[in-house]
This record gives C-alpha cells, sequence and structure tokens, in this order.
C-alpha cells in the first residue's frame, strides 16, 4: 500500500494573509472559517493537495528546503505579473524559469507557460 499526499502544511505569521496570497496563486478560495492563527485553502480541481496555513511564534530562519514550481497556463511574464500584484517579489530571472518569493518569504518558482513560444 502506498501513500499520496493530503495537504501541505506551512508555518507562517499570518495563516489568513498567506492562505489567501496562495488561493489566489492557484486559483482556489480561503475557507470562511479562516483566522490569522489557521487557515485552509482546498486544492483548485480534483487532485491536488490541500494546503493550511498555521500560525507559529518564530520568523522564517533559511531557505525552503520544499518548494513549488508553477507552471502558468499562459505565459510566464503575465503570470509574474499577476503573482506580484498579489504579494510575490521577484528573486532571479533564469531563461526557463524565475525564482520569487510569497509574501513571508518562501521561495517558490513560476516556469514558462503553455503561452510562451519555444520550448514550453
Amino acid at each position: 500500500m502506498t501513500s499520496f499526499v493530503k495537504s501541505v502544511t506551512w508555518d507562517c505569521r499570518d495563516a489568513l494573509a498567506l492562505a489567501t496570497f496562495w488561493a489566489t496563486a492557484l486559483g482556489s478560495d480561503v475557507d470562511e472559517d479562516a483566522t490569522p492563527e489557521r487557515a485552509f485553502v482546498e486544492a483548485a480541481g480534483w487532485g491536488g493537495p490541500n494546503m493550511w496555513f498555521v500560525r507559529v511564534p518564530e520568523e522564517k530562519a533559511a531557505k525552503n528546503r520544499l518548494h513549488f514550481d508553477l507552471r502558468p497556463l499562459d505565459t510566464m511574464a503575465g503570470e509574474i505579473d499577476r503573482l506580484t500584484a498579489a504579494g510575490a517579489t521577484v528573486v532571479e530571472h533564469f531563461p526557463s524559469h524565475v525564482w520569487m518569493r510569497d509574501p513571508e518569504g518562501n521561495e517558490f518558482c513560476v516556469e514558462r507557460g503553455s503561452g510562451d513560444s519555444g520550448d514550453a
């Protein structure tokens, strides 16, 4: 028998704010009972893991050991603009992807999308 990823849990300073960012990024909604201490985002579409956000007292101290690689349905540039407007920051541009941080500094990447020309 095997296991599957049911949920991804984020330790954070403000669960509601971070859940709101990731719900926006992934096309989902924050659970109506969410608070700054604990928030839940259901996976958009079937099959993806849900996400829990839990307030912890300590600050993020180092680079993540695990991160998301997002592939947009349109272009990488358009997705970067959308995520920046939602509170993300760009760390570094590469030809195949852009390294970014969410509002609490968690790293993630945005790859070239299906709307980009070339090897998308």
